[in-house]
């Protein structure tokens, strides 16, 4: 919980989790979602929430500690996990479905969480190697499907594809973005949201943006 407290005092208006199920069926954050070394390595889905180590937040652990006016992006590692999500969000926040952006490469799974909720964000994320169909098909069976996003590494974008992607009403995320340069070309593309560990090079990285367009206007 603390490095959410920190992105968000310095200015993060959203923050990224991978979401898991317990084998109690609480949603929680954990990147790996295993516990324990190379001896006696455990799976979060096998162990109840009482006995997962204190730095494991609970999602209504997130929303208890700091409310819900701020956008959430959630990697569903376990696809277990994508109801239950949409349930503690919910009962978070009625209104929390409209900021949760639910994350995965499973076009059905994802269409099948606004069963819980018609406002809950969607978010297809995967790499361009592997859409096979091309992009312009993807971002057509998005568009018909009512995904919300497409979530691509940084290094898979170009402003041409972001373009397209807008073209079908589909918004464009980059991940992994993590310098000065990518930050600042991913803006110039005209991406709609990014991924980093680094707070201060993202809010840094909209200052100088806004003034390159002011200065374009001017």
């Amino acid at each position: 919980l603390e490095a959410f407290e920190l992105a968000l005092r310095l200015g993060a208006n959203g923050l990224e989790s991978d979401v898991w199920l317990t084998a109690d069926g609480v949603p929680v954050l954990d990147h790996d979602g295993v516990l324990g070394g190379v001896i006696r390595r455990r799976r979060i889905r096998d162990v109840p929430r009482a006995d997962l180590p204190p730095h494991i937040p609970s999602l209504a652990e997130l929303f208890a500690a700091f409310g819900t006016d701020f956008e959430l992006s959630l990697d569903v590692k376990d696809p277990a996990a994508g109801a239950p999500t949409v349930e503690v969000a919910m009962a978070a926040d009625p209104t929390m479905p409209d900021r949760l952006w639910l994350c995965h490469d499973d076009l059905d799974l994802l269409v099948s969480w606004r069963e819980v909720s018609p406002h809950v964000r969607l978010v297809d994320s995967t790499r361009l190697a592997k859409v096979r169909q091309g992009p312009e098909r993807l971002a057509a069976a998005l568009r018909e499907r009512s995904i919300d996003a497409v979530n691509l590494h940084h290094s898979d974008w170009s402003g041409g594809l972001v373009t397209l992607f807008h073209r079908f009403g589909v918004v464009a995320f980059g991940w992994d973005a993590q310098y000065d340069r990518i930050l600042d070309g991913l803006l110039r593309m005209g991406i709609d949201g990014v991924f980093s560990d680094h707070v201060d090079r993202m809010t840094d990285a909209l200052v100088r943006d806004a003034a390159q367009r002011d200065g374009a206007a001017g």
